[in-house]
């Protein structure tokens, strides 16, 4: 994969102004013979340099602080917050739609549970070789996951997301990008969208595939060109490679977590873990396929968990050297998902030093970073801004 890919990402934030240079030109040209006015050739202007990559904010499932997550009303706050793209995750319903959920698994997220008349379709299920108990959307058509209600899935830790509960449909991906493109009107601001394909192998294998009503969805929204707001991601890897190879026109990014291996490459039988895929080797394979790699948090700047400050590692420059953009998760304003070093008080869901998390990762030279608190994403990206033009001053 050439170098320059992830390009096609910056396409989608950056709008270059052309300047358009007239000179002084005759009305004819002068006679055979006869000497014409004198033209000077302009000097070839200076070649501007690359522009550097947009700093962003993602909104992981909207504004998940602040709502229940991978709702419209999550997605729409977490614009007005300051987001530049918000995240969702899709799964399939039993008709073939694509919603958003975070997992296919409804128990956490939606009032299922309450619901007597689906009390007979709970059942167990391996999902990535693990045993799974509840329901799932791919048991539902779209019309009986209408009559459910999104809940907050954090509840002990946000409390107060908790009010919300019972207030919001689940919405397809096409309600989702039809909010985008409202709210990219109404701000002013071109929005866009993050896809996470949860569980590809498990849905090929029960004929749910996931990229084809996706690609769909987005060429119906004019998304799919070159340049479009959009970056599909994955844990897994055969579904990114199968996009690439469909010469798909949108950027593709390669989730790393922070242990395990991806799936499909565990069925497979394919050793190579996220920890291989972390390497610089590893890297210069993903970006055969990615323009963007979305590693945990650990993989940027390591945590030793002992009130030590976080020490940053090799990855992002590894990452750039291969050409990938690096997009990092998840970032939450509570004790629970800080470093020791910058929780505030004793309980979990107090929020700590979020703002000085953030910072360092954006000082670490990432591209991106994935939040579920959208506007102390904005505000830390903003004093990093800040910082770094007084710094030249």
């Amino acid at each position: 994969m050439s170098q320059v890919r992830p390009s096609r990402l910056l396409l989608a934030v950056v709008v270059v102004t052309p300047v358009l240079v007239i000179g002084t030109l005759s009305s004819a040209p002068p006679s055979e013979g006869a000497p014409g006015p004198h033209v000077s050739t302009p000097a070839a202007a200076p070649e501007e340099p690359a522009a550097a990559p947009p700093l962003l904010v993602i909104g992981h499932r909207g504004a998940s602080g602040y709502r229940p997550e991978n709702t419209l009303a999550a997605y729409e706050l977490a614009v007005h917050m300051g987001a530049d793209y918000i995240e969702t995750d899709l799964v399939p319903t039993a008709d073939g739609a694509l919603v958003a959920r975070h997992e296919n698994e409804l128990t956490g997220t939606t009032d299922v549970a309450e619901h007597p008349e689906f009390a007979a379709r709970r059942t167990t299920k391996s999902i990535n070789g693990v045993a799974v108990t509840g329901w799932f959307t791919e048991d539902f058509t779209l019309a009986e996951l209408r009559t459910l209600r999104a809940v907050e899935r954090l509840p002990d830790l946000r409390e107060e997301n908790a009010l919300y509960d019972g207030l919001f449909l689940v919405p397809t991906f096409g309600e989702v990008l039809e909010l985008r493109e409202t709210l990219s009107r109404t701000t002013g601001r071109e929005i866009g969208v993050y896809v996470e394909l949860k569980h590809p192998s498990y849905f090929d294998g029960i004929g749910r595939s996931l990229q084809e009503p996706l690609l769909a969805a987005l060429g119906s929204a004019g998304l799919d060109a070159p340049g479009s707001p959009v970056v599909v991601a994955s844990f897994e890897t055969t579904a990114l490679r199968e996009l690439h190879a469909e010469a798909a026109d949108v950027p593709l990014m390669q989730l790393v977590a922070g242990g395990g291996a991806p799936y499909d490459l565990v069925m497979a039988g394919d050793p190579r873990t996220y920890a291989d895929l972390a390497t610089p080797e590893g890297l210069a394979v993903l970006a055969e396929y990615a323009d963007v790699v979305g590693p945990d948090k650990g993989w940027v700047i390591a945590d030793p968990g002992d009130g030590r400050p976080a020490v940053p590692t090799s990855f992002v420059a590894d990452a750039h050297a291969a050409g990938l953009l690096v997009h990092v998760w998840t970032f939450r304003n509570e004790n629970a998902s800080l470093p020791a070093d910058l929780r505030e008080g004793v309980r979990p869901e107090d929020f700590g030093q979020a703002i000085t998390e953030q910072l360092r990762f954006w000082e670490a030279g990432v591209d991106g970073l994935i939040v579920d608190h959208a506007d102390t994403g904005d505000l830390a990206r903003d004093l990093f801004l800040a910082r770094a033009e007084d710094a030249v001053a």
